[in-house]
């Protein structure tokens, strides 16, 4: 799979389906991987997708931090401009709705629309304090400590009783995680304060968020559909944090409903958009 060499790093990514179709890009969790979508692939098919591993994740590079959340959101921005990418759909999850948060701030242009999955868009004090926290219990036992705290807090015990594997493959993602990827990202996301400024997002947005998500929970949605104008909220019952694993199929139908109103599909033969 193809590497490129953009804002200083070399991200990892993969591009699939006919790049004729409107582009949708992927932004994974902390402590995951570009394979964390691949419940919404299926769903996709009609379209061209962008999915990358964060800088300090999966197959990209991880340079000792600190990281900061513009340096995510541009490494984003260059790797959509060294592929020629001109307009997409971007949808993030938890650090990547933080990364597509901060890349509308920047650069709005490249966006048709903007999908902000268990995310959130200000950490307070406390929040801050636990971030450091758990940057040091890393440092001093290694990612095999944030295993199953993790799993906890991302999904139901329900589900992982009866989905194993999607789970295990989870659970494999945070284990890999290289632990300068993991400090420098989470010193980023810790420092997340966009709250004051969502006003100034004028793409149509929709926030999806897992109704029982403990760390960027179902209130952290309300302010931000409530602050950004062209923003809907909707809540999968149930699911906790990785919402488009656990609830796949309600995550999918409202991706793909969003989609269909705001991708800027083919309007006319021989013109295309994204690319």
């Amino acid at each position: 799979m193809p590497t490129a060499h953009v804002n200083g790093t070399e991200i990892f990514y993969s591009l699939e389906g006919p790049q004729t179709r409107p582009v949708v890009t992927l932004s994974h969790s902390l402590m995951a991987s570009y394979r964390m979508w691949d419940a919404q692939m299926p769903a996709l098919r009609d379209y061209c997708v962008l999915r990358y591993d964060t800088r300090g994740h999966g197959a990209s590079a991880a340079p000792e931090g600190p990281y900061t959340l513009e340096m995510l959101a541009d490494d984003a921005i260059a790797l959509l401009e060294e592929l020629g990418i001109q307009k997409t759909v971007f949808c993030g999850l938890s650090m990547g709705g933080m990364t597509a948060q901060t890349l509308a701030l920047k650069r709005p242009d490249l966006l048709r629309g903007l999908i902000l999955c268990d995310t959130s868009s200000r950490y307070d004090a406390e929040a801050r304090q636990q971030w450091k926290e758990r940057i040091a219990a890393a440092e001093e036992n290694g990612m095999d400590s944030m295993v199953e705290a993790t799993i906890d807090r991302w999904f139901s015990p329900e589900f992982c009783e009866h989905h194993g594997q999607e789970v295990d493959a989870v659970r494999a993602m945070i284990r890999t995680t290289p632990l300068a990827g993991y400090k420098g990202c989470a010193a980023a996301i810790s420092q997340l304060d966009l709250t004051d400024r969502l006003h100034e997002i004028h793409v149509p947005t929709l926030a999806i968020v897992g109704e029982n998500d403990p760390g960027t929970p179902v209130s952290a949605h309300e302010v931000i559909a409530a602050k950004i104008p062209s923003a809907d909220l909707l809540v999968l019952p149930r699911a906790r944090h990785l919402s488009n694993i656990e609830d796949s199929l309600g995550f999918n139908t409202a991706l793909r409903a969003f989609l269909m109103e705001h991708s800027g599909a083919r309007t006319k033969a021989g013109e295309m958009y994204g690319f």
